[in-house]
């Protein structure tokens, strides 16, 4: 089942599984809309609310495998992830949010005793990112600090903005000696050399701070998102007034804008838009390892990995219990998509070079 098809994303996957030969059962709730992309994909659908566990688990009976595409996550993931452990069905979803990564990590042991998975964030979220975190942790099996950046050359879908709404007044969080914590919006920002171009980045709390570190054991970890010295002089001039944004107003007239305003990429835009990634461990004596990671388009990506990934898990590949995407397929394993390329900047055996200087320590 692909709950959340009519959605952006949702669609982009049930279209890609479709071409992939699969027949998913497409859900939502909102009827008119699941009808709709059931006749243009020929698929079965089902209109169901995500309220109660028990009530979703009675419409997950006889199904082997739930990916979830309904946000913000963080409402949404956790009644989910409780229906799958009642029905005994694997669970996967796209989200990037890491409280809810943090969640299913929690689930471990229950989903085990059940005998499911629990794999969230199968998309661009962070499936490039997993994959280069575990090829730079291999790289440096000492590594005591992790950091990640990305870029994009599209735009965002109404579901991710939502979901950055909605967790933006909650200031930053990065990993510190194995714990998530605290730090002022745009707490860190250093200009970064990606594949095509030179970017300032600043520290997100994304996703990988939570996923990066059930895949390497690195306790030290840092996100950073491209943007400009501008937004970062601005996000760190008034970092008093974000908690505002947490306000049952202010998130109600944000989510009827975005709905208007904030369509996603277009199809010119997935189709020619790529992805950047940069990523750097260190360790205790100052040995570095560092590579950039070039992908298609996120939106594009995602219905490409998350279908891949159900198929693997349809197939038995992916252990009991919680996993992330290169814990289960390995390093390599965004590799296996075309048009991404992974590249080598410095290796231990190479030549130290000092880490690039931060502005707001």
């Amino acid at each position: 089942m692909i709950y959340g098809a009519n959605g952006y994303t949702g669609r982009l996957i049930a279209g890609q599984a479709t071409a992939h030969g699969l027949r998913p059962i497409l859900a939502g709730r909102a009827a008119s809309k699941m009808e709709a992309i059931s006749k243009e994909l020929d698929c079965p659908y089902r209109v169901f609310s995500l309220s109660s566990a028990d009530a979703i688990a009675k419409q997950l009976e006889g199904l082997s495998a739930v990916l979830h595409c309904a946000g913000p996550f963080a409402r949404t993931a956790p009644p989910m992830i409780e229906a799958c452990l009642l029905a005994g069905v694997d669970y996967l979803d796209i989200t990037g949010e890491l409280d809810v990564i943090e969640y299913a990590a929690r689930q471990h042991m229950r989903a085990v005793d059940v005998g499911i998975s629990v794999m969230p964030a199968v998309g661009f979220d962070v499936v490039p990112t997993d994959c280069l975190a575990a090829q730079l942790a291999a790289a440096l099996p000492t590594a005591t600090d992790l950091e990640l950046a990305f870029r994009t050359s599209s735009g965002v879908s109404p579901g991710t903005a939502k979901a950055i709404l909605a967790t933006s007044g909650d200031g930053g969080r990065v990993r510190r000696d194995g714990k998530i914590v605290r730090v002022p919006n745009a707490w860190q920002a250093m200009q970064l050399q990606f594949p095509s171009v030179t970017r300032q980045v600043m520290t997100v709390p994304w996703g990988d701070v939570s996923s990066a570190f059930y895949t390497t054991g690195i306790p030290n970890i840092r996100v950073y998102a491209s943007t400009t010295s501008r937004q970062i002089r601005h996000l760190r001039r008034f970092r008093r007034l974000l908690p505002l944004i947490k306000s049952a107003p202010v998130q109600w007239l944000g989510q009827r804008l975005i709905e208007r305003r904030i369509k996603g990429p277009n199809v010119s835009m997935r189709a020619n838009g790529i992805a950047e990634f940069w990523g750097r461990v260190t360790d205790d004596n100052r040995r570095i390892a560092e590579a950039t990671l070039v992908t298609p388009e996120g939106y594009s990506l995602t219905s490409q990995t998350a279908i891949e990934i159900v198929r693997r898990t349809l197939a038995g590949e992916v252990a009991v219990g919680f996993n992330t995407p290169a814990k289960a397929f390995g390093e390599d394993f965004i590799e296996k998509f075309d048009g991404v390329r992974l590249q080598w900047r410095t290796r231990p055996s190479d030549a130290v070079t000092k880490a690039g200087r931060r502005e707001g320590d």
